[in-house]
């Protein structure tokens, strides 16, 4: 049986509006959902994952820094906000031994940057998150959502960022 899926395409114009779709995208997170992020170096991966704990009530977004050195970052919130960062591991394999199964709780919400490289460490029920730059300053963010945690979460994401201006959506 297939999964249901849905898919959303948005532009943004700045690193404030990336923010500020990670920002309504926080707001919209369900406990128990790991979003997986897909960019390459410097596609607003990072800056996104700031929005993302602004929305979920993360008391102080300018500590919201990427783990990749330390592999995993802890933000309290609405949800317990774990920022991992896999650019530095071999695998998913790797990534499973130190623990990653552990932070997968109802009432967390595990962000991954890097997420292709460990995709099969990844739940099926997940949100997936793909930055594609357009210039200097424009994204591509295509949001994926598989499972119904998930699509709960876009579908909300949806209804919720409608007032910001920043954003455009891509008509599909």
């Amino acid at each position: 049986m297939t999964q249901a899926r849905e898919r959303k395409t948005w532009e943004t114009t700045s690193a404030q509006a990336t923010f500020a779709l990670g920002e309504a995208l926080g707001r919209s997170l369900v406990g128990g959902l790991v979003v997986g992020l897909v960019g390459s170096l410097g596609a607003g991966k990072t800056q996104l994952v700031k929005g993302i704990a602004a929305g979920n009530a993360v008391d102080d977004v300018r500590k919201v820094t990427s783990p990749t050195f330390t592999l995993v970052h802890e933000y309290p919130g609405r949800f317990c906000l774990y920022h991992v960062d896999v650019y530095r591991l071999a695998g998913a394999a790797e990534l499973i031994a130190l623990g990653f199964d552990e932070l997968l709780q109802p009432d967390t919400v595990v962000v991954v940057e890097w997420a292709d490289r460990v995709h099969s460490a990844i739940p099926s029920e997940a949100l997936w998150v793909e930055l594609i730059p357009k210039g200097e300053t424009s994204r591509t963010v295509t949001l994926d959502a598989t499972g119904e945690a998930a699509i709960r979460c876009l579908d909300d994401l949806r209804a919720g960022q409608l007032h910001l201006n920043c954003l455009a959506e891509d008509p599909e």
